[in-house]
This record gives C-alpha cells, sequence and structure tokens, in this order.
C-alpha cells in the first residue's frame, strides 16, 4: 500500500498546535507514508489549495481564525474529491455527526491511536484514488484522446470500443487495486494486461501465471515458493512469482478455474498484502499489482458455489470487459493485413494480396476463436496459397459448401422473430428478404458481383440477372 500512497499527491496536515503535527507526520512517516505537508494557519489552506494538489486534508476542528467548522462546508463545496478526516479533542457523537453531515470522510479524538488514524488514511487513500480516476475518465471519454498510444501498440484495432478501453486502462494503470479482465477466450486479455503493467510506472517485472490446472500445492508453490524441507523433494529452497514480480505485476490467467484452497490464499494475499512461503512460518510482504483473466463467468460459478464471492469482489475492484471480434467487425481487414504481413515473414513468401471475397468472407464469420482463431486460419491460408493472389480456396473452412463455416446461429424463435422486427418492422415476404441479402452483399463486397455471389452462395449469373430485377 505505502509505493501507491508516496505515488499520489500528498497528504495535508492542518492544525495550530506544532505538537500535534510533529507526531502526526512522525506517525505516517514511521509507517512509510513519507508525502506529507503540514499547516499551522489555518487562514493558508484555502490560498495553498489554489496553486497545489493534496490527496487527503487532516484538520483540526477548533482553530484561531478559521475553524475546521467553517472550512469543511467550503472545501467539500470547492474540492469534494478530497476526502477530509476531522482532529478534535471533543469525543461528542454530536459533534461528529455534524461534520461527516457537513462533508468531512471521518472523525478522529485526540490523542489519535496510531492504527485508527493509518486505517483511516488508507481509506481516504482509496477514495482519493477513485475519486481522481473517475475525473481523468470522464476527461478522457469527453476528449476522445490517448495519453500513450504506443502502450497498446500490439493491439491491431479501429474500434471505438476497444478504444474506450484502452482511455479506461491509462486511467487505472497507476491504481494499486486488482484489476478483473474478461473476455473470451482468444480476444487478447493477456495484451490489455501487458499495457496495465507498461502504464503502471512500475519498475518491477510482469509476471504471468495460467492457473488453470494447478492444485493447491503446485499454486502455492508457484506463488509463494517454499524453504528447504518444506516438503519431500524440496531439497533446496525456492523464490515464488510474487518474488519476481517485487514492485510489478503479477498476471493470473484463467482465474475462474483455481479450485477454493487456492481462492481462500490468494484473497489473503490481495487483502493482507502479504503471504508465508510453503513451509516457513515467516511471513512476507507482496507490493505487486494483481491482475487477473478469465473467459468464464463468474457470476454464474458464483451461483453454483464454485468461486468465492468475496474474492470476485475484491478482484474487480477495476473490470475491463474485451469485446469478441464479431462485435467489432471493423477490425478484420486490419488485423488481415497484419497477419498476412506477419505469415509471410514467417514463411518467407511475398505478402499476398486477398482477394475481395476473402475479405468480406472473414467479415461475415463468427470467429468461436477471436482474434486467435483469425490469426490461425490466416497462416494456414498463406502456408497453403502458391500465387500473388490469397483466394477463398486457400482457406480451409470458408467455402459455401464447408459444414465447418461459422455463422450467428438464433438460440430462440424469440430471438429470431425480434431480429425480423427490427430488420423490416414485420414479417417479410420471401422477395423481401432476397432483396434485403443481395443489397447487403453487394454493400459488402463494394459491388463486387463475384465477390457478393460467392457471399450468397449463388452462381455470378444468377446474381447479375436478380439485380435486374432488383425492385
Amino acid at each position: 500500500m505505502k509505493p501507491f500512497i508516496n505515488s499520489l499527491p500528498p497528504i495535508l496536515l492542518l492544525d495550530d498546535d506544532p505538537v500535534i503535527l510533529e507526531v502526526s507526520t512522525t506517525t505516517l512517516l514511521s509507517e512509510g507514508i513519507n508525502n506529507v505537508i503540514t499547516l499551522n494557519d489555518s487562514r493558508k489552506l484555502l490560498p495553498f489549495l489554489e496553486s497545489n494538489q493534496v490527496s487527503i486534508i487532516i484538520l483540526d476542528l477548533m482553530m484561531p481564525y478559521i475553524s475546521g467548522t467553517e472550512l469543511i462546508p467550503i472545501l467539500n463545496r470547492d474540492y469534494p474529491h478530497i476526502p477530509i478526516i476531522v482532529m478534535t479533542t471533543t469525543d461528542d457523537i454530536g459533534t461528529a455527526v455534524s461534520c461527516i453531515k457537513s462533508g468531512a470522510f471521518d472523525y478522529l479524538t485526540k490523542p489519535m491511536e496510531t492504527e485508527r488514524l493509518l486505517s483511516s488514511v488508507e481509506k481516504a487513500f482509496r477514495l482519493s484514488a477513485l475519486s481522481r480516476e473517475n475525473i481523468s475518465l470522464r476527461e478522457c471519454l469527453l476528449s476522445d484522446r490517448l495519453e500513450h498510444p504506443n502502450a497498446f501498440k500490439e493491439i491491431i484495432t479501429n474500434s471505438k470500443k476497444m478504444r474506450s478501453i484502452f482511455q479506461y486502462v491509462e486511467v487505472i494503470a497507476k491504481s494499486n487495486q486488482p484489476v478483473l479482465i474478461t473476455g473470451e477466450t482468444g480476444v487478447g486479455k493477456e495484451l490489455i494486461a501487458r499495457a496495465i503493467s507498461s502504464l503502471s510506472g512500475r519498475s518491477g517485472e510482469f509476471i504471468t501465471v495460467n492457473v488453470a490446472g494447478l492444485d493447491d500445492n503446485m499454486f502455492s508453490d508457484a506463488l509463494f515458493g517454499h524453504v528447504k524441507g518444506a516438503f519431500t523433494g524440496a531439497d533446496k529452497p525456492r523464490d515464488g512469482l510474487i518474488s519476481s514480480a517485487v514492485n510489478g505485476t503479477l498476471f493470473l490467467d484463467e482465474i475462474g478455474d483455481l479450485n477454493e484452497s487456492s481462492q481462500i490464499k490468494l484473497l489473503r494475499l490481495i487483502q493482507e498484502q502479504e503471504f508465508y512461503p510453503m513451509g516457513s512460518d515467516v511471513i512476507k510482504k507482496c507490493d505487486a499489482r494483481i491482475v487477473v483473466a478469465t473467459n468464464r463467468d463468474l457470476s454464474q460459478l458464483i451461483s453454483s458455489g464454485k468461486f468465492r464471492k468475496d474474492l470476485y469482489y475484491r478482484l474487480c475492484s477495476h473490470r475491463i470487459h474485451v469485446p469478441p471480434l464479431r462485435e467489432r467487425r471493423e477490425d478484420i481487414p486490419l488485423l488481415l493485413e497484419h497477419f498476412l504481413e506477419m505469415a509471410a515473414i514467417s514463411f518467407n513468401k511475398p505478402k499476398p494480396v486477398p482477394s475481395p471475397e476473402v475479405v468480406a468472407m472473414l467479415t461475415t464469420c463468427y470467429f468461436e476463436g477471436n482474434v486467435r482463431e483469425l490469426h490461425a486460419m490466416i497462416f494456414d491460408a498463406v502456408a497453403r496459397h502458391t500465387s500473388d493472389l490469397l483466394t477463398l480456396n486457400c482457406f480451409v473452412g470458408l467455402t459455401k459448401d464447408d459444414s465447418a463455416l461459422s455463422s450467428t446461429s438464433l438460440e430462440s424463435p424469440r430471438e429470431a422473430n425480434e431480429m425480423i422486427s427490427a430488420l423490416f418492422g414485420r414479417f417479410p415476404t420471401i422477395k423481401e428478404v432476397e432483396d434485403y441479402l443481395i443489397t447487403a452483399a453487394m454493400n459488402m463486397t463494394n459491388g463486387n458481383q463475384r465477390s457478393a455471389a460467392q457471399l450468397l452462395g449463388i452462381a455470378r449469373q444468377t446474381l447479375s440477372k436478380r439485380l435486374s430485377n432488383l425492385t
């Protein structure tokens, strides 16, 4: 928690008693919180805030010139994103309630207990960080800008949905809170995790662990390590991957497959930021940023008792859902060109030119395996092709006669009725459906009759005849 706190704007202590200022500062410094500023005159507070940023204000309630009671509503009005912690010698419930109603975040009585002060500061820092993230996210979305586009250069996209994700990643990257990345297999969840790591400002490494198939002992040994003699065969000590991720990012993939015992250990790691190596009673600290990913529906796993609800709530402080490729079809032509270039280099061949029908056909595919499936499909096609033009014959599963051709299926008659109603407003005639499909195919292929006929599964001559009769 301390590296996270020290990376944010400072704590401002305001009290007319120099002893209180010194004791409070020393208490925070002893806990590794070194970004602290003090003021001993309440008249200086508002001018100071006009030109300086702070994360938290801790102020005395009874001060000369301007009291804390007068300052709280002003601060709450002009600086609502800054949590205010009140300090006072008055241990009175009515006063505490009045302060909270005026906008104070917490209320502490003097002399302050160290644990109580630290707990309040940590909670206030989390609130301050969340407020700053919300402000930054709102500014990014309104301006539609990316501050660090190079962090996403490995992700080939022209999708507005993906751009929104990038903007969100920029906002939450420096946070210390866990990140949950969801999405189908092959959408690029690890690439998003790497972007978070590169923007985090952390000096440590990006460490990846696929937890699927790991039993509790394997999980504990992989993450926490062990001491010599911890179990049979442990002839020498071993550092776990958490140690390798010091001040870095620990990415746990397939988190939905983690067994219950390991879920409990992960929950403790996130909550307490500490762990025990196997066979050791010496506690170790963890300052790694935790990022997890899954292609499973965690809410369903929770309902079936296979995933802990408390762990889920800890993991989704920040949540990112990566849309499947079929929901961002505008990326398919970009990815096609990118993968064609990669494949040509890999096979030491000239980069082929895809025929119009290839581009049109690919944009209609369902792609259950998403970007990963498209990557494999193109590499296989480039391996098969022998001429400059990449045609449908090079693709296994993209011809009209191949049953492997993917398509979006309607799961129920109700969905079919809703789709028909959205397209036509009523139940259409066969002629109207034909006209609609022909027009859509011609638009998709930019008027290329040969490619449109391939999409429709009819002969070019048949399409030409029907175009002449199109109403």
